[in-house]
């Protein structure tokens, strides 16, 4: 009774914890009489099964009946049956083993039936990785590993590194198949030998074996596609086109892979790389003829490329025929530019106007901007909007429209001229017609290319006129044609028409950078460079990758002496445009100008890499290179610029003085005559050619070259000089006749110096008295200026000066003007100055190799000689 639970009013939730059943007290075993006595005698011990007795199977297991019930077998002791409410029914056996009753614990031992006595259990047993199975599966995972890194390093564009792991995948592949080959993988089980026995027991498993067979062997065969598939395509992109339709041809040879007939399309496009044109129109329709009609994309596509290829083979009728079932099927934009390319080949202006309106009306499939418009207070449809709108479906959709419109707008640029008499009716044409589509906005755009149209028809006037028409449209159009007129009076440096319409383009619409760009330019060339700058930063707060604003930034720090900020701009610019040569050189001219030469030689470096035959920077790098004192790299980079453009006279003075530094007169004639040929008024570069053949020992050529400059420049005294000298050396009879000229000319030039210095004494006293002079001599006539002096006469030769201009003739009198203190001598007799300045400089002195001693220093003269020093 002290078991049983009477019923209460109200359930204990807690009621029965504490209770338990005392048949699990295992820990009063020792004290229950009833199990000692069973443990000590055989009670509770199973009979060993030592006969056979009906119903049993050899050793002692039941037989398995076809319901798959045990046959219920009595025991030797008469034990009732587990699991039975019959009374009197013997007990089957449960187990062949005992369940780990012992009479040892008679012998003081502990009952553990769980053997938890015996410690923990030992360690699993380690994988064996040297059998068959174990290597096959390794090699899998290894190839596997391998396709995979190799499309990985497809995919960010490292062609070559994949290629390489694609041809180890197929490496390791015939590794594993030689592998399955040794240990006779179930490609080669013998099927009759190996299951015949259990197909006898268990004829229904034989399709299971069967199927698992197939199983592994499909996997085989697909991951040898997998990775000959993988080396195809790695030898596509790394341009191996021999190789890869190797590859392409072993997986469509073999019947086992499936869909095959897809891979003709890729070798059809090497075949297109290669330009072997017929081959792959063959192979696209090989393709074309296995893929059934419920891929109709991936015919479509196929189709496209084959009209493709006609019009590289120049059939455009084959072409048009597929376009034209295309734009039927399934219309698309690109489709739809290539078929007007078609008609416009073959001149046909109808089907041209058809294909356009066929283009402009393909529907693109996006949805409206105005989704992504918040157009509610809700937070959270707002926060969705925000979601999505910059995220890669909508970048998608922009990026379609962008290109729908390129296509519209170059198809209407070019059938604008073809489809009417003149290209203005074709483009008003195709203006009506964009009006009534679903690119209502390029209407305006078509209308300012006409403008440009007629600029690269250099019509100048018709193009400000069809820009002109822009002014009353709405902000953003009127915005771009006046920031074109702007731009358009720039170049024909109206700078007040250009500043105007700059303005007009700012006002209709302020976040215009090129408008904004516009107006700083015309400042800048007023030189209010200071304006300038504030426009060209407001034009990149609007726009952060407007690069001609930070180019033009950066010029206008530089003119304002503001070189440090100037740099930080060419330097942010050069982070954009990792290859201008003006942006480079930009750099090297403002670390120049800081002082730096090492950093403007290698920036000019860098600018000789991108642009390698310009000669201005290769003068630039040699004088760099001759600044810091090393002649022999200034005398390349001068000698490269001189071959390139043989015209600058900085390289050809340059080189011209290098070879008389070195003592080669003979090789700086040919410079200083390149020099006479593009100025052959200027005097300095023949006297130069004379002295270098005087230099050289060529006393006849250099007499003549000076005859032939005193021909041309009569009054040059360092010519006259010269020949004097010369002819005196020579012994010619011509000395006293250049002697006789040069004094007339030194007369002529000092009379002239002397009449230039009276008229400026005259116009500084007349000066001087203005200044001190009364209020009334204030308002008097004011004295007039000195007269200009008429070119003199040569009294001898009869012909005036006239070969040298006025204003040469005055600069060369007038580095040469005497004194203020010197006195004005007119008559007084002065002696005939030969002397002359050479203008190579003064010849270097011949070194002293020896001097002769005088004839009195003797070192035996005081000494007499003795006879042992005179010979026997």
């Amino acid at each position: 009774m002290e078991n049983v639970h009477l019923a209460v009013e109200e359930e204990d939730l807690y009621s029965g914890y504490n209770d338990y059943n005392p048949t699990f007290d295992s820990e009063e075993l020792e004290n229950d009489a009833g199990f000692q006595q069973a443990v000590r005698t055989s009670h509770g011990r199973r009979p060993p099964m030592t006969a056979k007795f009906p119903g049993t199977a050899i050793g002692g297991r039941p037989l398995v009946s076809s319901f798959g019930s045990r046959i219920p077998m009595a025991s030797s002791m008469g034990r009732p049956m587990t699991g039975t409410v019959q009374e009197g029914a013997a007990r089957p056996m449960t187990a062949v083993r005992a369940a780990g009753y012992s009479s040892s614990l008679m012998r003081g031992s502990t009952f553990d039936p769980l053997g938890q006595s015996k410690g923990p259990a030992p360690p699993l047993e380690a994988k064996n990785e040297d059998t068959a199975e174990e290597k096959i599966k390794i090699l899998e995972k290894k190839v596997n590993d391998l396709i995979e890194e190799s499309c990985m390093a497809q995919s960010i564009g490292a062609f070559q590194l994949a290629l390489e792991k694609a041809k180890e995948a197929g490496r390791k592949e015939r590794a594993l198949i030689r592998q399955r080959e040794a240990s006779g993988n179930t490609e080669h089980i013998n099927l009759d030998l190996t299951y015949s026995g259990e197909v006898i027991k268990q004829g229904s498993n034989m399709t299971t074996v069967a199927a698992s067979i197939s199983t592994q062997l499909h996997r085989q065969y697909e991951q040898r596609k997998t990775v000959l598939l993988n080396l195809a395509n790695q030898y596509a992109n790394n341009e191996m086109y021999p190789e890869a339709l190797n590859s392409y041809h072993v997986i469509v040879k073999n019947k086992m892979f499936t869909n095959a007939g897809r891979l003709k399309v890729n070798m059809a496009n090497i075949y297109f790389e290669q330009k072997n044109y017929p081959k792959a129109i063959k192979f696209y329709r090989m393709a074309l003829d296995q893929i059934s009609n419920v891929h109709k994309e991936l015919r479509i596509k196929i189709m496209q490329n084959i009209g493709v290829v006609f019009v590289r083979l120049g059939q455009y009728s084959d072409a048009i025929t597929s376009f034209e079932h295309i734009m039927t099927e399934s219309p698309n934009i690109k489709t739809g530019f290539n078929l007007i390319l078609c008609y416009y080949a073959v001149g046909d202006r109808e089907r041209m106007k058809k294909a356009f309106q066929k283009l402009i009306s393909v529907p693109l499939g996006i949805d409206d901007e105005d989704k992504y418009i918040p157009a509610s207070d809700d937070p959270s449809s707002n926060m969705v909007t925000e979601a999505i709108k910059n995220d890669k479906l909508h970048q998608m959709e922009r990026d379609l429209k962008v290109l729908a419109e390129k296509y519209i707008m170059t198809a209407a640029k070019l059938i604008a001229p073809a489809i009417e008499t003149s290209f203005a009716s074709g483009f008003d044409w195709c203006v009506d017609m964009v009006k009534c589509s679903q690119y209502v906005e390029l209407a305006n755009d078509l209308e300012i290319n006409k403008a440009i149209t007629y600029l690269r028809q250099k019509d100048f006037n018709q193009a400000v006129e069809t820009l002109k028409t822009f002014e009353k449209k709405d902000s953003r159009v009127k915005s771009a044609a006046a920031t074109n007129l702007s731009f358009l009076y720039f170049l024909e440096k109206d700078y007040d028409q250009a500043d105007r319409y700059a303005d007009l383009a700012m006002n209709a619409d302020r976040y215009n950078p090129a408008a904004l760009i516009n107006k700083g330019n015309t400042l800048f060339v007023k030189k209010d460079y200071e304006k300038a700058a504030e426009f060209y930063k407001e034009a990149l707060r609007n726009d952060s990758s407007c690069t001609e604003a930070l180019f033009n930034l950066g010029l206008s720090y530089e003119r304002l002496n503001r070189l440090e900020e100037g740099l930080d701009c060419f330097l942010k610019l050069h982070s954009i445009l990792r290859s201008s040569a003006e942006v480079m050189y930009q750099l090297a001219h403002l670390y120049e100008q800081l002082g730096d030469p090492q950093q403007a030689i290698e920036w000019l470096m860098q600018v000789i890499s991108a642009t390698p035959t310009d000669p201005h920077v290769l003068a630039k790098l040699g004088k760099l290179h001759d600044d810091e004192g090393d002649k022999s790299q200034a005398f390349q980079y001068y000698s490269e610029s001189f071959r390139y453009f043989p015209s600058n006279i900085d390289v050809i003075e340059w080189l011209g003085a290098y070879y008389i530094e070195t003592q080669f007169c003979e090789k700086a004639i040919q410079y200083f005559e390149r020099a006479t040929l593009i100025q052959p008024n200027y005097v300095k570069w023949q006297l130069i050619v004379a002295s270098c053949y005087r230099r050289s020992g060529n006393y006849q050529k250099a007499l003549e070259t000076y005859k032939e400059i005193h021909r041309r420049f009569p009054e040059n005294v360092e010519c006259l000089r010269f020949l004097v000298r010369l002819s005196t050396d020579m012994g010619l009879k011509e000395v006293q006749e250049y002697a006789t000229k040069l004094k007339k000319v030194e007369k002529m030039k000092e009379l002239r110096e002397q009449r230039v210095k009276s008229g400026r004494e005259n116009s500084a006293r007349g000066r001087r008295e203005g200044s001190t002079g009364s209020a009334e001599n204030a308002k008097a006539e004011p004295q007039p200026e000195p007269k200009q002096f008429s070119p003199l006469l040569d009294s001898d030769s009869g012909r005036s000066s006239s070969s040298s201009s006025k204003g040469e003739r005055l600069s060369a009198k007038m580095r040469s003007l005497p004194g203020s203190n010197e006195p004005y001598e007119a008559s007084s007799p002065k002696e005939l100055d030969a002397s002359y300045v050479d203008p190579l400089g003064p010849q270097m002195d011949r070194p002293k190799t020896g001097a002769k001693k005088p004839a009195d220093d003797d070192d035996f003269a005081d000494e007499d000689l003795g006879d042992e020093l005179l010979p026997e």
